[in-house]
């Protein structure tokens, strides 16, 4: 489940006011020091007013995923999808200070730039300088985790292997479909 949060680090995050849910998508980073994830949101952003003071948060990382057809197997089977997610709960709490998060946003971007670090953020950076005060900087401590592993991992060896070939290969081809259809 960590090896997903690290590679798919663009979490589904889901708070609750009156009832109502709020929804945002945000990178966040594992700290591996203390085990929580840390985040940062634009000050307007509706959600900002509820990732503090312990409120409660749901989210959910996303893996590769694709349908699997029947074709793709060697022995007879039905159609069905196969995916990776992560599912958290946790308690969120606002880090107010502006050197935290400054750091933080300099760690991430480290984090987020690797392998080949093209990027650093310097702190000395003026559209930082300039930008820190419409973003707010929270960290979340975990206290449920569930993993929602579906890769044909009830079939025989063979054929979970075929699956995870096409996982690959659907993968790669839809995003280049796709892509090509959206920036056409």
């Amino acid at each position: 489940m960590l090896e997903v949060i690290k590679t798919y680090p663009l979490a589904t995050v889901i708070s609750v006011k009156d009832t109502e849910p709020l929804i945002t998508h945000l990178p966040l980073v594992y700290r591996e020091s203390d085990g929580k994830l840390i985040g940062h949101i634009d000050i307007y952003n509706p959600q900002t007013e509820l990732l503090r003071d312990d409120n409660d948060v749901t989210l959910i990382f996303s893996g590769p995923q694709c349908y699997i057809s029947p074709t793709v197997y060697g022995t007879t089977q039905l159609p069905t999808w196969n995916y990776i997610k992560v599912h958290l709960k946790g308690k969120v709490k606002a880090i107010e200070s502006t050197e935290a998060l400054q750091e933080s946003l300099i760690k991430m971007t480290e984090f987020l730039e690797q392998p080949d670090h093209k990027y650093v953020l310097k702190p000395d950076n003026p559209k930082m300088a300039h930008f820190i005060n419409y973003i707010r900087m929270f960290e979340i401590t975990i206290t449920n985790w569930e993993g929602k592993f579906k890769l044909s991992q009830d079939k025989r060896k063979t054929d979970m292997e075929l699956a995870r070939q096409e996982l690959i290969r659907a993968n790669q081809e839809s995003i280049e479909g796709f892509l090509k259809r959206v920036f056409n």
